[in-house]
């Protein structure tokens, strides 16, 4: 590495520059305009200048928990935003950093908390700790906005001839740790010889580059710090989401003692929020594809006292329960019977709507039943006609020799479902998964090309059309994603309206965001995309990294579900 002052302030130093796909870049420019877009991909390369705290308030109190941050931080436990400005490695960001500087992010939070002030009659107060407030837009008193602290040069103490010792981690890594989280060996790629323990070292992240022949090797850039809290300090009394996220459990409007699917659940936050405004009473169904990811919204579930949830493990792409397999059952006696130990065996309510596959480890005695019937010498006839295979005959035998696996150990197992009955739920929630190019900060982003956000787009229609089958007449579907692509916005919504007409655009409570995108795209003479009308887009809600909010890139659709 060339450690003169030259190439070392160019090489450690934050000036990422978002690369995209050219034909994807087109197509965000004519979406948004070239000034437009410029600023959304600035704004993406760096993370927001506050993170907001959702109070669990059926566990604890908005003045609990900044109590408990406020003597935190006084005791050091966290870092707060002028404690490393305190260091003599640590000084503030240089004034070439545009959009970086100290006073900048302080502007932005200023700016941010103006914001959620408009329209309301109470004064902003900052509560307990000039960095902490409570948010003031109507129904998110629960909220609380944290102020982050950075960028910072940082003088690693290395003399002119000498290399700084240096940590080299992924891009993924690096987007995480600009978030706030902390470095682990998965995203360590290399360092420099003789790191020792209580080093000061520069933290260097390799970026996808194109190379001359057209694949992508990678480059190093420097990264920036934002220090944040740390939430496992006070479990189950807080979690740390996205503003725009908890904006859409609120639009949802959950009434207590109603049945909630929340379609693509993990990592939970979504549908602890949902439980939350509830008050804990009713029904929120949670199903996830990822029994890891059902295993951690369980988890987060318990942490946060909420025993109204109910998590699945179901690919929400199978989320309607084919009824013939219900009906099929009764024509013989042998079906009828196994179907009824794997539905009861597993507390399963066909008349609430659901359907649970067998957790035949969980009762002793119907998992010897069940493997004497498929172990038993001679015996592979099922009846009607079907007979067990080899690979059911040897699974018995291959769970005990292997043992339970990770996480059925340590917590029990995830329980699966077969789906559940059309019309069985009064609102669902279905935060699609995504291109996710709102998320910030993003420091790659020309793996995506206008293929695979058509793939994306369709995949979500899809699961919309799921979705679209398990409400109820009467009731409510909210569509999210983390994504600016009108693509898997705006035109989902002109689909779903154009395809549904009992399907109508819904007014939003709270109302954060901005408009939606009005008319429509054209890239080349096959692919043409419709979007809203101006009527349409003042009911939808579009969240801009570039505004002022400063928040991730966000869409929000509310759908009233009239007589199908």
């Amino acid at each position: 590495m060339d450690s003169s002052s030259s190439s070392a302030e160019q090489r450690y130093c934050y000036y990422p520059k978002l690369k995209w796909n050219p034909q994807v870049e087109e197509y965000f420019i004519k979406a948004y305009g070239t000034d437009h877009f410029a600023r959304v991909s600035e704004a993406l390369t760096r993370p927001s200048s506050y993170s907001c705290i959702r109070v669990n308030f059926l566990k604890s109190t908005n003045e609990a928990v900044i109590e408990k941050l406020t003597r935190l931080l006084q005791d050091g436990y966290v870092d707060d935003l002028d404690c490393l400005s305190t260091g003599k490695w640590v000084s503030e960001g240089n004034a070439a950093d545009d959009g970086l500087s100290k006073d900048n992010i302080d502007r932005m939070f200023n700016f941010s908390l103006e914001e959620t002030t408009k329209n309301v009659e109470k004064p902003m107060t900052m509560l307990k700790h000039p960095t902490i407030c409570q948010c003031q837009f109507p129904g998110l008193d629960h909220v609380l906005f944290v102020k982050g602290s950075g960028p910072y040069s940082i003088h690693y103490g290395n003399q002119s001839d000498e290399s700084v010792k240096e940590v080299i981690v992924s891009r993924k890594c690096a987007e995480a740790v600009l978030r706030g989280a902390q470095i682990y060996v998965p995203g360590l790629l290399a360092c420099s010889s003789h790191v020792e323990k209580g080093d000061i070292v520069a933290v260097s992240v390799a970026v996808e580059q194109r190379s001359t022949d057209g694949r992508w090797g990678v480059n190093l850039t420097r990264g920036t710090v934002l220090q944040g809290t740390q939430q496992d300090l006070l479990e189950g009394e807080i979690f740390l989401q996205n503003l725009p996220s908890i904006v859409a459990a609120h639009v949802l409007d959950p009434q207590q003692g109603e049945r909630i699917l929340d379609m693509c659940a993990a990592p939970g936050g979504k549908t602890t929020a949902i439980a939350m405004l509830m008050r804990d009473n009713g029904e929120v169904v949670a199903v996830d594809r990822s029994h890891n990811k059902v295993m951690d919204i369980k988890k987060l579930a318990a942490e946060m006292d909420l025993t109204c949830i109910r998590p699945y493990r179901l690919d929400a792409l199978k989320s309607v329960c084919q009824t013939s397999m219900v009906t099929n059952a009764a024509s013989t006696n042998l079906d009828h019977d196994l179907l009824d130990m794997t539905v009861e065996n597993s507390s399963s309510k066909l008349d609430n709507g659901y359907m649970d596959a067998a957790n035949i480890e969980g009762d002793k005695t119907d998992a010897k039943i069940m493997n004497n019937c498929l172990l038993s010498s001679g015996n592979r006839n099922y009846g009607n006609g079907r007979y067990a295979n080899n690979a059911e005959l040897r699974r018995p035998t291959q769970t005990m020799k292997n043992g339970p696996g990770r996480n059925h150990s340590v917590g029990g197992r995830a329980e699966n479902s077969k789906g559940f009955l059309p019309n069985s739920f009064d609102r669902v929630l279905l935060d699609a998964p995504c291109s996710a190019l709102g998320l910030r900060p993003r420091l790659f982003a020309a793996d995506e090309t206008i293929e695979s956000l058509q793939t994306h787009a369709k995949y979500q229609r899809r699961m919309f059309d799921q979705a679209v089958q398990l409400v109820r007449s009467g009731g409510v579907i909210v569509y999210s994603t983390c994504t600016i692509n009108p693509g898997e916005n705006e035109a989902l919504v002109r689909y779903a309206l154009d395809t549904y007409k009992f399907l109508s655009l819904a007014p939003q409570n709270p109302r954060v965001g901005g408009s939606g995108l009005v008319g429509k795209c054209e890239l080349g003479e096959k692919y043409v995309e419709t979007w809203l009308t101006e009527r349409e887009a003042e009911l939808v809600q579009r969240f801009d990294p570039s505004a002022p909010l400063d928040t991730i890139g966000f869409f929000i659709a509310k759908f009233n579900v009239g007589q199908k």
